[in-house]
């Protein structure tokens, strides 16, 4: 394999474990609570671990349709691939994924898309959930702003990972101020995957799906060293949802 085969190869791999974080984490609606007093951030830290253990509690199993997409712009040529996949999980922490479509390049399929499978399917395995928890043991939380926007997302807080792996990030995270789910993240990765990349930007943003916080759509543009543009993108439909069973969801642990 030449230089420049090799730099493609690794930077393309690296791109995919780069998008291994994305939370992906489902948060039920809490009942309307006033917010004409505003926060402080041990507060609102507090309230969002609080109601996040509160939400995977209540959550059983949901289903949803991805589609994920990964343009290249670089040597040694433009590339296009996409993926279509359902995807079901069940409480506390099993996810199965069936491909329904492929297209483009068979070579990013099989070595960038798929491996965005397999990793976030490690980041379920139970030695890694509750080190990619968002909390105070994970997590240094800075600077609360407040976004007085009418989207709700008002709480904007800096995260900063205590232990820089490739299942956390760096950045800013708007939580919503009644549900205090997190509704929109702009980050990098917590740890350059490779030599070939220079720089990665992510951005998150949760759709309200019934009583339910969920992915709506995962941007990650990644430019590399010498030259080339990657953007990767994952887009989430269709969900199905289902609440835990009243007697079972005190037992049900956060790890979706």
């Amino acid at each position: 394999m030449t230089l420049g085969k090799h730099r493609y190869a690794v930077s393309m791999l690296a791109i995919g474990t780069c998008f291994a974080f994305a939370p992906g984490r489902a948060a039920a609606q809490t009942p309307a609570r006033g917010t004409a007093e505003q926060l402080t951030l041990p507060q609102v830290v507090a309230k969002l671990v609080e109601k996040n253990q509160e939400r995977a509690r209540a959550l059983g199993s949901y289903k949803d349709k991805r589609v994920y997409t990964l343009n290249y712009v670089g040597l040694p040529s433009q590339l296009h691939a996409d993926m279509t996949v359902d995807m079901s999980y069940n409480a506390p922490a099993t996810k199965e994924f069936h491909v329904v479509s492929e297209n483009g390049s068979h070579w990013i399929v099989n070595h960038v898309l798929k491996r965005l499978i397999d990793t976030e399917q490690e980041a379920l395995e139970e030695a890694n959930r509750n080190g990619v928890e968002l909390n105070p043991d994970n997590y240094i939380f800075t600077a609360l702003e407040y976004d007085h926007s009418e989207t709700g997302c008002r709480y904007v807080l800096s995260v900063q990972p205590k232990i820089a792996t490739k299942f956390l990030y760096r950045g800013r995270i708007w939580v919503d101020d009644k549900d205090f789910a997190v509704c929109r993240v702009e980050a990098e990765p917590a740890k350059n995957p490779s030599f070939w990349i220079k720089k990665t930007q992510i951005r998150h943003s949760y759709q309200k799906v019934g009583d339910f916080w969920l992915p709506a759509e995962n941007e990650s543009i990644s430019n590399l060293r010498f030259d080339g543009r990657a953007t990767l993108t994952i887009k989430y439909k269709e969900y199905e949802i289902q609440r835990a069973p009243a007697h079972t969801a005190d037992n049900i642990t956060e790890g979706h």
